[in-house]
């Protein structure tokens, strides 16, 4: 038997996703791929029977939620928000060390905006709320949040995120071995 699952779907692309800035509370469009790649999930997310559907409310996560076919049973959270990258939002990291050469998000954080340890203190009761969960559920949202929500989910520490990366519009599924918390796939492609 494989127990109660969270299935963790990042959003599909963007074109700040695609060009690699920094997408926090902007409200930024899927791209004509990103509507694509959200259609795909739809046959990928069938294989489970949510009991519950979690939703960050920035339209590229629901979107991405509607389109694979679970909108109309989506919970929204603002905890599932993106990291607020604050005078960072829409730069890109090569841009960001043009003036801060050593800069590293999930060691500095962002001025204006989070650091690790404030996404992680955000995310760690959505962790104890899915871990009493009586069945599977999903969860949609962003590729930061995410990586930051499946370290707490193991215990890690929340800068342990940045060993995760995560591609737009891939699920990854956290659960259990036995009784501990364990990652059971992470960053699949559908195809």
């Amino acid at each position: 038997m494989r127990g109660m699952e969270v299935v963790l779907v990042r959003h599909g692309e963007t074109e700040w996703s695609r060009d690699a800035r920094h997408t926090g509370r902007t409200d930024v469009p899927l791209t004509h791929e990103g509507r694509r790649q959200a259609e795909r999930l739809r046959d990928a997310l069938g294989d489970w029977s949510f009991t519950r559907v979690l939703a960050s409310p920035l339209g590229r996560a629901l979107d991405t939620c509607r389109l694979a076919g679970l909108g109309d049973r989506a919970e929204l959270n603002d905890a599932l928000l993106e990291w607020d990258y604050g005078d960072y939002e829409g730069e890109t990291t090569a841009q960001i060390r043009e003036r801060r050469p050593d800069w590293n998000l999930w060691r500095d954080g962002c001025p204006g905006g989070e650091s690790a340890a404030d996404v992680g203190a955000r995310v760690d009761p959505i962790v104890s709320e899915l871990k009493a969960s009586d069945g599977d559920v999903a969860v949609f949202a962003h590729g930061h949040l995410l990586r930051v929500l499946a370290v707490r989910w193991v215990e890690l520490p929340p800068e342990a995120g940045a060993r995760f990366w995560l591609a737009t519009a891939t699920i990854s599924v956290l659960g259990f071995e036995r009784e501990t918390a364990a990652l059971r796939r992470w960053n699949a492609p559908v195809r």
